[in-house]
């Protein structure tokens, strides 16, 4: 019997668990097993070479396929849309760097946003600059005209982050996806902020949607882990070029504890923007609180395109201290209790973190500057702890910064 599942709730669930008509193929189990294994044997010569055949459906050696790893892919898929496939990487930055390295080559030439993740942009702005000769325009991204005047007839790949790292501003998705398409470029977003539950990039049009796991579709602060969401056609060329090549395959026990974390993911988002809509408004009326920049809130410059591309909002947020003396941000920084000092986020827990820390160690002084973040910008991931405990804590914390 055919199965078909309507709401995000079930379809984490229930979907891509191939448990048998008869309850045969796990024994009934009703959580799928974890395969911990690297390799798996065969009958003979003929189903072996069958197996290379089809090497990313029937399972040979896990840093390619994994039974464990298949559940977790078909549910982030299934999450993204109607005809999108997965693959899971060992972290974030592996699915990221394998994105780029499929959709460019030598001498290419690529469009990202200027508040793309730290790392991401050191990979390009660097690493490959210094390799293969790449070239990268970084643009703020608010407007269409970024991108139609930034192209160049070498530009083979348009980078977004919506909402983008630290200033939490926002792209208008559709629009670029359409120009990218008239100019055959390829179009990549790094979708962790939203996930595909609150924001459908796949169902836009994008080529290829990222992911950090270990955020909140893991949730539990207790993965790394990254994705790729693409055609089956694309996801099964990243599987057997930079997937097995690179080697950055996802860990059976990993992918078990995704699908744990799947789960519940629709329950937990839908806390963590409570909360967070809570917070971002206790935030915004505090006298030492210059800025907060949230897409949840009304007050966002981009509210109606927040309004537009995504369903809901997440927890993470940032926010600018009414001071710029460095003696008063760390009073605060370090006089908070429920929110511990982590460089993450996504998790069960409540995390603070100063952008600056990292960007002054990882970009050079100018790219830095033209971010539009300051020592006094704090960055915080709202948890699933009790949201009156949060704005406690943070009042207390605020009330040091006199």
């Amino acid at each position: 019997m055919k199965k078909r599942f309507s709401s995000p709730e079930t379809l984490m669930a229930h979907f891509g668990e191939d448990r048998g008509e008869d309850r045969g193929a796990h024994h009934g189990a009703v959580i799928p097993p974890l395969y911990q294994n690297s390799l798996f044997t065969f009958r003979d010569w003929d189903d072996i070479d069958a197996a290379f055949e089809n090497r990313t459906e029937r399972p040979i050696y896990s840093r390619l396929s994994n039974p464990t790893t298949t559940v977790a892919e078909k549910k982030v898929a299934a999450l993204a849309g109607e005809g999108a496939a997965c693959r899971l990487f060992s972290s974030g930055m592996a699915a990221i760097s394998a994105a780029i390295f499929h959709a460019v080559s030598a001498g290419d030439h690529v469009v990202a946003v200027k508040n793309v993740y730290g790392p991401t942009n050191n990979f390009l702005n660097t690493y490959l600059s210094d390799k293969l000769g790449l070239t990268t325009t970084f643009v703020a991204g608010n407007h269409l005209s970024d991108f139609e005047q930034a192209v160049t007839n070498k530009t083979r790949l348009i980078i977004l982050e919506s909402p983008s790292s630290a200033i939490f501003s926002l792209q208008d998705i559709p629009a670029i996806v359409a120009f990218a398409k008239s100019k055959g470029i390829l179009t990549m977003i790094d979708n962790t902020w939203a996930t595909p539950l609150f924001q459908q990039a796949w169902a836009m049009g994008v080529d290829l949607e990222v992911h950090s796991v270990s955020k909140y579709l893991g949730g539990h602060s207790d993965i790394v882990a990254g994705a790729i969401i693409s055609t089956p056609e694309r996801i099964k060329d990243i599987t057997v070029k930079e997937g097995e090549w690179f080697g950055g395959a996802i860990a059976p026990f990993t992918s078990w504890l995704l699908t744990r974390s799947l789960r519940t993911l629709p329950m937990r988002l839908e806390r963590h923007q409570q909360n967070a809509l809570k917070v971002a408004s206790f935030l915004e009326a505090h006298p030492s609180v210059r800025q907060v920049r949230y897409p949840g809130l009304k007050s966002h410059p981009q509210y109606d395109l927040g309004q537009k591309l995504m369903t809901g909002y997440t927890g993470l947020m940032s926010f600018v201290l009414n001071t710029d003396d460095l003696t008063l941000i760390k009073r605060f920084f370090n006089s908070l209790d429920v929110f511990q000092i982590g460089v993450s986020w996504g998790g069960h827990e409540s995390l603070i973190y100063a952008p600056a820390i990292s960007y002054l160690k990882e970009l050079p002084p100018e790219q830095f500057k033209d971010l539009g973040i300051s020592l006094g910008d704090m960055r915080i991931s709202v948890g699933l702890e009790s949201y009156q405990d949060q704005i406690d804590d943070l009042a207390a914390a605020l009330d040091q910064v006199v």
